[in-house]
C-alpha cells in the first residue's frame, strides 16, 4: 500500500479536511494515476454529507478525474506511463453479467463498483475517490483523453458529459428534433451543449429570467419560462424530448403535457423524496417517463472523443482544495458557472 494526500469528510456534518489514504499498488491489470483536476459534482455533496444515506466515512469523493499514468502493471496494454487519461463514476464491475457483456457496466446486474463510498468487487474495501493525489483503477475503466482540450475543463465530463450524452445517443436525438432542458447546472449545460451539436432545436426551460442570456450562449435557440402559466399551456405538446437533470424537490406533471405522442422525458437528477405523477399525461398521449445513468466504458470514450472532435467542453470555476468547502456552498446555491475543478497540484 502507498500512502497518499486526500481531502476527507468525517462526518455528515463536518468540513472536509486533510487526510492521509491508502492506495493498493498497481497489480498486473492496474494503472496509477496522478490527479491533475477532479470536478466537483452535486453527487459529491449528497454523499459527503449523506443526504442519500449509507455514506461511509471516512468518505473521499471525486468522480471527475484527469490526471497522467505514473505506471502500469506488467498486463497492461492499452496505457504507458505519461499518457493522459480519465476516471468517470464507476472504477469496476463484475465483467460477466449480460449488461456487462453487452458494454453496460453502469448497469451491472451484480453491482458496479463506484469510485467513491462504494464497496470494490473483493467485497472487502470501500473505494475512495479523487480528491487525492492518485489513485489506482484497473485498466478497463481508465480512459483515454485527449491532449486538443484543456484539461480542466474536460474533467466535468466524466459525469456532467457522460450523464447527458449517453440517453441523447440512446433515445435517438437527431437534427429537427426538438428538445427542452430543464435546469440550467452543471449538467443542464452540458445537455444544451451536446443537445445542440447533433442539430437539435434546444429550448431551455427555467424558473429564472437571469438564466437567458447564458442558455443562449451555451447554444439554446429558445428560452421559456416556467414560472409563466400562459407561456406553459403554449407550449404543450412541443418537445419530442425532455432531459430534466433537476435535483431539487419539482413536480413532474408539469412538464409532461409539454411532450408530443411518444415523446420522452428523461430524469437525470435525483430529488431526495418521491414524487408523484398522475397516469393521464401518460395515456393520452402515450408518452414516457424515463431515467439514465451514466454511460458504460465504451461509450464514454465514444463521448471524450465526441467531444474532442467537436471542441466541446464544460464551462468551470478551478478553485485550490482548500476552497471545496466554499465550493459546496456555493453549488447548492447556484453560484457556479457551470462546474467547480479543483487543481488537485494545490493538495
Amino acid at each position: 500500500m502507498t500512502s497518499v494526500k486526500a481531502y476527507a469528510a468525517q462526518g455528515a456534518e463536518t468540513p472536509l479536511a486533510p487526510f492521509s489514504i491508502d492506495r493498493r499498488e498497481p497489480g498486473a491489470d492496474d494503472v496509477e494515476i496522478k490527479i491533475l483536476y477532479c470536478g466537483v459534482c452535486h453527487s459529491d455533496i449528497h454523499t459527503a454529507r449523506n443526504e442519500w444515506g449509507g455514506t461511509i466515512y471516512p468518505a473521499v469523493p471525486g468522480h471527475e478525474i484527469v490526471g497522467t499514468v505514473t505506471r502500469v502493471g506488467n498486463g497492461v496494454t492499452k496505457f504507458k506511463a505519461g499518457d493522459t487519461v480519465g476516471v468517470g463514476c464507476f472504477v469496476d464491475s463484475c465483467m460477466h453479467c449480460a449488461n456487462c457483456k453487452n458494454d453496460l457496466e453502469q448497469y451491472c446486474q451484480n453491482g458496479h463498483t463506484q469510485t467513491y463510498n462504494s464497496q470494490s468487487q473483493d467485497k472487502k474495501t470501500i473505494t475512495l475517490g479523487g480528491y487525492s493525489s492518485h489513485i489506482v483503477v484497473t485498466q478497463h475503466f481508465v480512459l483515454s483523453v485527449s491532449d486538443k482540450l484543456p484539461l480542466e475543463k474536460v474533467a466535468p465530463l466524466l459525469c456532467a458529459g457522460i450523464t447527458t450524452y449517453s440517453p441523447l445517443r440512446h433515445w435517438g436525438v437527431k437534427a429537427g428534433d426538438k428538445l427542452a432542458v430543464v435546469g440550467l447546472g452543471g449538467l443542464g449545460h452540458m445537455a444544451v451543449k451536446l443537445a445542440a451539436s447533433m442539430g437539435a432545436e434546444v429550448t431551455m426551460l427555467s424558473r429564472s429570467k437571469s438564466k437567458e442570456k447564458d442558455a443562449a450562449e451555451l447554444g439554446a435557440h429558445h428560452f421559456k419560462l416556467t414560472t409563466d402559466k400562459n407561456t406553459m399551456a403554449e407550449l404543450a405538446n412541443s418537445f419530442n424530448f425532455i432531459i430534466d437533470t433537476v435535483s431539487a424537490p419539482h413536480d413532474y406533471n408539469e412538464y409532461l403535457n409539454l411532450l408530443t405522442t411518444d415523446g420522452v422525458m428523461v430524469l437525470l437528477g435525483a430529488p431526495p423524496e418521491p414524487t408523484a405523477v398522475a397516469a393521464f399525461p401518460f395515456i393520452m398521449g402515450r408518452r414516457s417517463l424515463v431515467g439514465s445513468l451514466v454511460g458504460g466504458i465504451k461509450e464514454t470514450q465514444e463521448m471524450l472523443d465526441y467531444c474532442a472532435e467537436h471542441n466541446i467542453t464544460s464551462d468551470v470555476e478551478v478553485i485550490g482544495i482548500d476552497k471545496i468547502n466554499e465550493a459546496y456552498e456555493r453549488t447548492l446555491a447556484g453560484q457556479v458557472h457551470y462546474r467547480f475543478v479543483i487543481d488537485m497540484n494545490t493538495l
